[in-house]
């Protein structure tokens, strides 16, 4: 495992930099992947036109922060063999209330739920200066000062995407916040998801990531139960992303 480390704050973009934060709520899946479809394709039209995002000089925005609830739902990947990761059949899952959805995102098979922040970071890789692989460590390091804020540790296994908290008396780690991502255009869809006061239990459903044998846990239970407030978490989180993006955010109206 890999601690925390090792990851640049931000780019040298200056205060100028500004990110659009725009909280959805609680929503549906489908429908929130539809709002990253018209979020992703207005970040390009912003580029097109040389306004704002990737428009070249010091200033303007570099995009959107989506923050969103979801209804339960399992999201399976294209992945090959990711749908084999689904343990459970339609009768449990409608006893769960749990949906399946199809995502064209990168990574295994994983669920989202009430009680989860999830983020989708509609950036401009190039205006940032990112490539992938750094984009994806500043999002995991995003996580681990966000957890960190409430002394919870966070590290990396360089063998799967994540941010984990390490295991005691040869435990094993168990994984507080997964990743996946699609970029297009070198433009960022999909993003990270961080269990706050998620219902654990559904996990069981799939094998998470893909990954057996790797248990899940959530922010209240690392701290046994005193992290509750979504709000507040979805704050330092927000504090976190631009801290280490090098961005000022702008709330959405």
């Amino acid at each position: 495992m890999v601690a925390g480390g090792g990851i640049r704050k931000g780019v040298s973009l200056g205060s100028e930099r500004t990110i659009e934060i725009e909280h959805l709520g609680r929503m549906g899946y489908a429908r929130a992947f539809e709002v990253q479809r018209e979020r992703h394709e207005s970040v390009l039209a912003q580029r097109g036109e040389g306004d704002g995002v990737g428009g070249g000089g010091g200033g303007g925005g570099i995009g959107r922060l989506l923050l969103v609830e979801h209804d339960p739902v399992i999201t399976v990947s294209r992945r090959a063999r990711s749908g084999e990761h689904l343990l459970a059949g339609p009768e449990l899952l409608a006893q769960h209330g749990v949906q399946v959805e199809q995502t064209d995102r990168g990574g295994d098979i994983t669920y989202h739920g009430p009680g989860q922040i999830v983020g989708y970071p509609i950036i401009d890789l190039n205006a940032l200066g990112l490539r992938l692989h750094e984009y994806m460590r500043q999002l995991e390091e995003t996580v681990i000062r966000t957890i960190g804020t409430y002394s919870v540790t966070g590290v990396r296994d360089p063998g799967a995407t994540g941010v984990w908290v390490p295991g005691e008396s040869g435990e094993p780690e168990r994984k507080i916040a997964a990743f996946g991502v699609r970029v297009r255009k070198w433009t960022t869809m999909h993003g990270l998801a961080l269990n706050v006061t998620t219902d654990l239990s559904h996990f069981g459903l799939i094998v998470p990531c893909g990954l057996p044998g790797r248990p899940v846990t959530s922010l209240e239970v690392e701290t046994d139960g005193a992290v509750t407030s979504m709000d507040e978490v979805t704050g330092r989180l927000v504090g976190s992303f631009c801290e280490v993006f090098g961005v000022q955010p702008s709330e959405s109206s």
